[in-house]
């Protein structure tokens, strides 16, 4: 099984650090995208107050329940810093999105024993494995 399908798999809550309110933001579809397929998305910007009709946290430090799947939504410059506050909230995976590479980050993840996927959607890999709609927790 492909660390994707895996992760897509395991995981039914998704912190989606940079999202965005805005839908024309690729943050902001994709992530409606997981929601219509049962995932349970919880939204991280400092920028905004509330995404999908809940609660936008401002780093990973601020969800008040465990952190697991981290999908990542920011340039490569501040991805090795949100792979260290993943590591600091306990993640076990990140996962940046198509088009961001950071091997600085992918080194960090890695040295912590984190799961790691660089330059995937999770929609495209959703599709791809044929995963369709998932059960996430309430």
């Amino acid at each position: 099984m492909s660390i994707e399908r895996e992760i897509l798999k395991q995981y039914k809550t998704i912190v989606v650090v940079g999202a965005s309110s805005l839908p024309e933001k690729a943050s902001h579809w994709v992530s409606k995208y997981m929601i219509e397929q049962g995932y349970r998305v919880i939204p991280v910007n400092p920028d905004e107050v509330e995404v999908f009709g809940v609660p936008c946290y401002p780093d990973l430090a601020s969800v008040p329940e465990p952190v697991e799947f981290v999908n990542v939504f920011r340039r490569p410059q501040f991805c090795a810093d949100v792979v260290r506050e993943a590591i600091s909230a306990g993640a076990k995976a990140v996962w940046l999105q198509q088009g961001i590479v950071s091997e600085e980050a992918r080194g960090l993840a890695e040295d912590a024993g984190l799961t790691f996927v660089q330059d995937r959607c999770v929609l495209q890999e959703h599709r791809r494995h044929g995963i369709g709609r998932v059960s996430a927790p309430r």
